[in-house]
């Protein structure tokens, strides 16, 4: 069953829209426009390489009114996460944040709940209902099935702002475990034609983040599952994006990006693939072109193993050897290496 569609800005989210990445930023939010400034510009940078929408915490009234401040010169749409508070929603909501996440479980009495759906209907704005299994009602948190509970938690909700004549909603099952993650999306799925959120909550350090959230989201989008994604790991957003960008093209998603080709590197390597890996990946990320680069380690099997690539790199000793479509384009100095390797990416 296909979903509807909302817009988050001009972000279309659920229906035939294509599947977006999303994160969540790390840190609390500057409170000097200079700060402010900086952070726009990391935004701008985070939207080159393929993201969509960035989530904030608001825990306190500061968090509020910078987040309406970075919203007038975020080149990203916003969304503001919201627990205890609702006052913090409505402030964000009149503020021009363009969507809200909330547990409603943690807002509070009905009234206020009722109050914030008023005020979003009315302008506009979505909301994210979010579920977790670690969060769920007291009555609901002494079922065995999680997966089940966690579905009657969203229908608690969905039944309130259907009552209150809001239709812009996005929902979230998430959990920390994998399976109980893709039985409740499903579940859910089968019964809402509201868009879903998808993501493993709490997920981990990198490794195993990526490796559970990998496994939960391609289960569910290989069954046409899921509108919109979000990768929690104990890292920084652009890892978050960049897994999340990895795993649509793992589930035959991919939007047209860049992509980097890399050997693991062995004994045999004469050149230092992860230090390059990592010098180029932001400026290869930012670029708007659909094309393929290879790091290899050394000069027996590079240009071979890399021949499908657009560009590709490896050396031996001083020497680095660039090239294409796995034919020799130059030989330079290593000092010279990163400067004439991004000169001849700029060319493709």
């Amino acid at each position: 069953m296909r979903s509807k569609k909302i817009y988050v800005r001009d972000l279309a989210i659920g229906g035939d829209a294509p599947v977006s990445v999303q994160t969540m930023w790390k840190e609390a939010l500057p409170q000097k426009m200079e700060e402010l400034r900086e952070l726009a510009a990391r935004l701008s940078a985070m939207k080159s390489m393929g993201c969509d929408l960035v989530r904030f915490a608001v825990p306190d009234s500061q968090a509020a009114e910078a987040l309406i401040r970075l919203r007038e010169i975020s080149p990203l749409p916003l969304v503001a996460d919201i627990h205890y508070d609702y006052r913090l929603a409505l402030t964000c909501i009149h503020g021009g944040v363009d969507k809200i996440r909330i547990n409603p479980g943690n807002i509070g009495a009905e009234w206020k709940v009722r109050e914030l759906i008023l005020a979003a209907r009315d302008r506009e704005v979505p909301i994210r209902i979010g579920v977790n299994s670690g969060s769920l009602p007291k009555k609901l948190q002494a079922e065995r099935d999680v997966a089940s509970a966690m579905i009657k938690a969203a229908e608690q909700e969905i039944e309130v702002f259907e009552r209150h004549g809001f239709s812009s909603l996005v929902c979230s099952l998430k959990a920390s475990d994998i399976n109980t993650t893709v039985a409740a999306n499903e579940g859910f799925a089968a019964r809402y034609p509201i868009p879903l959120h998808l993501g493993v909550t709490e997920a981990g350090p990198l490794i195993p983040g990526i490796v559970k959230s990998s496994v939960a989201m391609v289960r569910l989008l290989d069954r046409g599952i899921g509108n919109t994604i979000r990768v929690s790991l104990s890292d920084s957003p652009e890892k978050e994006i960049l897994t999340g960008l990895e795993i649509l093209d793992a589930a035959g998603m991919a939007k047209k990006r860049p992509k980097i080709v890399s050997c693991p590197r062995c004994g045999r390597a004469g050149f230092d693939t992860h230090g390059f890996v990592e010098k180029i990946s932001p400026i290869l990320y930012s670029m708007d072109k659909e094309v393929s680069v290879a790091v290899m380690g050394c000069v027996v099997n590079g240009p071979g193993e890399a021949r499908h690539a657009d560009l590709g790199i490896t050396g031996a000793g001083r020497e680095i050897i660039i090239f294409k479509h796995g034919k020799i384009l130059r030989r330079v100095n290593e000092n010279r290496a990163f400067e004439v390797f991004v000169e001849e990416l700029k060319k493709l």
